[in-house]
C-alpha cells in the first residue's frame, strides 16, 4: 500500500476531535478543530490508511444507484412524520425506563442519527423514518440512555443492554445504513 491517499483537509470551530469521512465517489475528507498540528493530521491519516483503502474499494464495487442523495425537500417533507415516530418511540421506552427529558428535535444531520444534550434535550435525524423499527428503536434506546449516562462507558452500555439485549447486532448492522444514508 505505498500510494498516497489524497484528501481534502477542513478546520472547524464545531469539531471536537479529528474525524475522517469516505464518500460514495472516493473522496476523503478530513475535519479537525483548530489547533491541530498538521503533523498529528498526518499520522492520523497513515495510521488510517488501510482502512480509507477498504471504504474506496468497496465503494468501487457498490451500485451507486444503491445510494440515496437527501435534499432539502427531503427533510421538509419528512421531518414532521419523524417527530411523531420518535415521540412514540420515546414514551414508550419511557413507561420502563422512566427518564426524564427536555425537549425533543429533528434535525437534518450530515453524520450522526441522533444526539443529547447536556440540557436533557434529544435530537434524532429525520433519516430514522427511512430505517426498520429495529433500528430506529436503537437508535432512540440509544440516545435515551444518555439522559442518564452523558458518555459511552460500561454502564452506559450496561443500560442499553437492559432495554435492547441485540443491541450489538443491531448497532453492528445499522454501520452500513450509514454509508447509505447520507
Amino acid at each position: 500500500m505505498g500510494e498516497k491517499i489524497t484528501y481534502t483537509y477542513k478546520k472547524s470551530k464545531r469539531a471536537k476531535r479529528v474525524r475522517l469521512a469516505v464518500f460514495g465517489d472516493g473522496s476523503v475528507m478530513v475535519t479537525s478543530p483548530f489547533g491541530v498540528e498538521f503533523s498529528i493530521i498526518e499520522k492520523f491519516i497513515a495510521d488510517k490508511k488501510q482502512w480509507i483503502s477498504d471504504k474506496i474499494t468497496f465503494f468501487k464495487h457498490t451500485d451507486r444507484k444503491a445510494f440515496r442523495i437527501f435534499s432539502r425537500k427531503d427533510y421538509l417533507e419528512n421531518k414532521d412524520r419523524a417527530l411523531t415516530l420518535v415521540t412514540d418511540r420515546v414514551r414508550f421506552y419511557n413507561q420502563t425506563l422512566g427518564y426524564s427529558f427536555n425537549k425533543i428535535f429533528i434535525k437534518n444531520q450530515k453524520t450522526r442519527w441522533g444526539s443529547c444534550s447536556s440540557k436533557k434535550n434529544l435530537s434524532l435525524n429525520y433519516k430514522i423514518v427511512f430505517l426498520s423499527q429495529k433500528h430506529q428503536d436503537y437508535i432512540i434506546v440509544h440516545e435515551m440512555c444518555h439522559l442518564k449516562e452523558f458518555n459511552h462507558s460500561k454502564k452506559f452500555w450496561a443500560l442499553v443492554e437492559e432495554t435492547l439485549p441485540d443491541y450489538l447486532e443491531t448497532k453492528k448492522e445499522l454501520r452500513n445504513y450509514e454509508l447509505f444514508y447520507k
